[in-house]
């Protein structure tokens, strides 16, 4: 008997491997004897480094890069196995985590840091770079970026515009003449689950900005911005991206990825599922355990538990999902191949239980489930 556990992250409350870890010591009560292989999974979003490094026997390394408000930070990105491939989550130079709650503001947070980071990369001698681009702090466009890379982003005096989002107002030419020439040898995948275009009323400003601090002034500002942006872009470099599914994500990154560098913007977890190979480590199993924090609505849409069970279903392996939450419009997932949906009954799942209580809640439901469950034929 082969059981697969590929679960994401409990956000904030248990990363995928202590979930995987204590799932696992649930199904060990219940099946001494099953072989268990364990694939912590990622969408994408938080997580994704350390699940595809881990997948792949690979590397972290840290850099010291620009964060969003132009301060020092220590960021962090990844070297897969082949110490070919370079995975960076945005986040870590420029997410919204590095900003304390009273000086969140988009107009002048800057993605710089992110750029830095690729160029490390590169400097590491990687061609293959897969950038998760979640958890933005910013809404510029990926200008800051690309600055880091050697393109120059100059105003009508021929000087270079500053940093954040408000600053693309003042871009009157841009010149690539200049930009690291390794980039053009380099494949990018960006794992992004977002469709947003880049402006408009569910453009990147609009939709994302509150979330990073904007006021109703600052979204209209922010817009009119990236709206500029994406004209000179046109002009300068004959791409136009500003409707382009997916240019809106991460405060219009997406649209600097794609403009600059080239970048194919891809479901978070269909890089995954490839990188890790879950396919082929899946096939041969009786039954797939998946999961993640909080199952609702939204996690057909591009969610791990989604992921994991289309891989499933392919070979017609039962799929069990467990989650701290499950809303009422949660129930839906057992319309996209999960045929189990469980939670614990004690809800003291939340940031401030303890976490060896929170393993073994998970690790008792799981067992008393498959104890009382004839899942596996």
């Amino acid at each position: 008997m082969k059981i697969v556990i590929a679960p994401d992250s409990f956000k904030g409350s248990l990363t995928a491997i202590e979930v995987s870890d204590a799932v696992e010591q649930g199904v060990k009560i219940a099946y001494p004897e099953a072989i268990v292989e364990k694939i912590p999974m990622a969408d994408g979003g938080e997580g994704t480094l350390q699940c595809l490094v881990n997948a792949t026997k690979g590397s972290i390394n840290e850099k010291e890069v620009i964060g969003p408000l132009g301060e020092k930070v220590i960021a962090s990105f990844g070297l897969l196995g082949d110490q070919a491939t370079a995975v960076i989550e945005m986040a870590s130079a420029s997410g919204l985590p590095l900003v304390p709650i009273d000086k969140k503001n988009p107009l002048i947070t800057t993605t710089y840091g992110t750029g830095q980071l690729i160029k490390e990369a590169l400097n590491h001698g990687c061609r293959k770079m897969i950038i998760g681009i979640g958890g933005s702090a910013t809404n510029d466009g990926g200008a800051g970026m690309v600055q880091a890379l050697g393109v120059h982003l100059w105003d009508k005096k021929g000087e270079e515009i500053g940093f954040g989002g408000a600053q693309l107002i003042r871009l009157d030419r841009i010149n690539v003449s200049e930009i690291d020439p390794r980039i053009k040898k380099t494949k990018i995948m960006v794992a992004s689950d977002v469709q947003n275009p880049l402006c408009g009323p569910t453009g990147a400003s609009r939709i994302y900005g509150p979330q990073k601090g904007a006021t109703e002034e600052m979204i209209v500002t922010l817009d009119h911005a990236l709206n500029h942006f994406a004209n000179i872009i046109k002009r300068d470099l004959k791409k136009d991206i500003v409707n382009v599914p997916g240019a809106g994500a991460a405060g219009g990154l997406g649209a600097g990825l794609m403009a600059f560098l080239n970048a194919e913007l891809k479901p978070g977890i269909d890089i995954v599922i490839n990188t890790v190979q879950l396919e082929e480590r899946i096939k041969d199993a009786d039954l797939v355990i998946t999961g993640e924090g909080e199952i609702n609505g939204s996690t057909i849409y591009g969610k791990t538990p989604i992921g994991v069970a289309k891989v499933a279903k392919k070979f017609q392996i039962p799929v069990l999902s467990i989650s701290a939450l499950i809303d009422e419009s949660g129930f839906i997932v057992k319309n996209y191949g999960i045929d189990y949906l469980i939670k614990p009954e004690n809800p003291s799942m939340d940031i401030e239980f303890p976490k060896s209580k929170k393993v073994e809640l998970l690790k008792n439901t799981i067992s008393e489930f498959l104890r009382k469950t004839s899942i596996i034929k």
